[in-house]
């Protein structure tokens, strides 16, 4: 019979193995991509406009977009997501009411992107006349990333030791007093982890934006103008093969982005907690 201290050192090296392939796929792909886009990335690809439907030129329009349409998204959700987590973890016990609210939020998180992109093009672009513009991009992807923004933070906040709460009442502080000056800023490095990873699936979405924000290649001068994001010229500029050197341009940009935006959340996370701690 073979002892248990064998099988510790098989799941150990087979645990080992996924975890290296994992990584493995991962620089594939960022070294694929950087490999046949770095060459087209310079200056003026980032500061001029696209030519010739994006066979030329560069996407400063989309970059522009990119950042609008993620920052409408992040306004709108994040005191929607962090006043729920705030509810559900101080104003209410545990009941159907609860059960209910977490169970909707993981359902919310599980839709496909395509499904909030025809629900934001009915509702918004349709319904509410507000057409393929920023606003409607902004609202619908605000609802797409609402449910991680409510989980990460309310996770933060139950990580919070009662004992802080209970030192803040006895001191005479008032249950919002306790919130705002003890819990949030203990909690603040998991809120604003959660935000940021917000800010990076919206960059990424390309469904949504195609349905709701349209694909527009000039520079949005107000919240009712249409934009293309860089994700969303990514995938024009490779579904129509119009030029594939800018395709992985744009798609280099992106991968940068978001990987700096990943980088910059563990930076800050990792701060804040040496910070509060």
């Amino acid at each position: 019979m073979l002892k248990p201290i064998f099988w510790e050192q098989v799941m150990k090296k087979i645990l080992f193995v996924g975890t290296a392939i994992t990584v493995f796929i991962l620089f594939f792909i960022i070294f694929y991509i950087l490999k046949n886009g770095l060459a087209v990335v310079d200056m003026e690809f980032l500061l001029s406009s696209p030519k010739d439907f994006g066979r030329a030129g560069g996407i400063f329009p989309c970059i522009v977009g990119t950042i609008v349409l993620s920052l409408v998204a992040i306004i709108i959700a994040t005191p929607l997501g962090v006043g729920t987590s705030i509810y559900l973890s101080e104003y209410t016990r545990e009941s159907k009411l609860t059960s209910i609210i977490r169970f909707g939020t993981d359902c919310l998180a599980g839709i496909p992107s395509i499904i909030f992109g025809l629900f934001g093009f009915v509702l918004f672009v349709v319904y509410l006349g507000l057409g393929w513009s920023i606003l409607s991009g902004g609202l619908t992807i605000a609802f797409m990333i609402l449910p991680t923004i409510i989980r990460t933070s309310e996770e933060a906040i139950k990580s919070v030791p009662d004992y802080y709460r209970e030192v803040s009442l006895s001191l005479g502080g008032t249950k919002w007093q306790t919130i705002v000056k003890v819990v949030l800023p203990s909690a603040l490095p998991g809120i604003v982890t959660g935000i940021i990873l917000g800010v990076a699936r919206s960059i990424e979405e390309t469904a949504i934006v195609i349905f709701t924000a349209g694909s527009v290649l000039r520079i949005p001068t107000s919240l009712f103008d249409s934009c293309r994001t860089m994700s969303v010229h990514f995938y024009i500029l490779a579904r129509e093969g119009i030029s594939m050197e800018n395709a992985y341009g744009t798609a280099t940009i992106l991968i940068i982005t978001i990987l700096l935006i990943n980088a910059f959340a563990y930076w800050l996370m990792h701060r804040l907690m040496a910070k509060y701690s």
